[in-house]
């Protein structure tokens, strides 16, 4: 990049930046040792302890058929789910009236401290997704109490910045 807005690069670390550079994460070789729910498998690709990642966190999450979570948040972190196989259901708000569904090639956005529930829609197919949050802690909050509505309202999302 050339002009006045480029930012200069900063000095190299001791060692170069052949090991504190660019990193990749073969698919194969991720942390499973992260909390997981049952009937689904998080795995870590980058976070703290693994890259050093300060500020994000990416990894998979495996949703076996029929499952779902109980109702949480994660605190202050947003939420970034890419569908990879499968159809994705989530639940959400106070006392999960909301609902929408994703599928292969859609992306979820859940914001701070929005209480919701992952879903796999499906009875014999397994989901599985990417899973990015906004920091490289593991907060999730679990909503024991939350007793959901019978039948939510499916919301279909309306993109802001494009009028149709």
């Amino acid at each position: 990049m050339s002009g006045s807005n480029a930012e200069a690069i900063p000095p190299p670390p001791t060692d170069g930046w052949k090991n504190e550079g660019v990193r990749v994460i073969p698919g194969d070789n991720l942390d499973h040792n992260t909390h997981s729910t049952p009937g689904m498998d998080r795995a870590a690709a980058i976070n703290f302890a693994r890259v050093g990642a300060k500020k994000i966190w990416a990894g998979t999450v495996h949703i076996h058929p029929d499952a779902k979570t109980g109702a949480h948040h994660h605190g202050h972190l947003e939420s970034v789910i890419y569908v990879v196989k499968g159809k994705a259901r989530m639940r959400w708000g106070e006392k999960l009236e909301f609902t929408a569904e994703a599928g292969p090639g859609d992306f979820i956005y859940v914001p701070p401290y929005v209480p919701h529930q992952e879903i796999n829609a499906s009875a014999d197919e397994q989901l599985e997704c990417v899973l990015m949050r906004s920091d490289s802690e593991a907060v999730a909050i679990n909503l024991p109490n939350v007793e959901p509505v019978e039948k939510p309202t499916t919301v279909k999302w309306i993109d802001p910045t494009h009028t149709h």
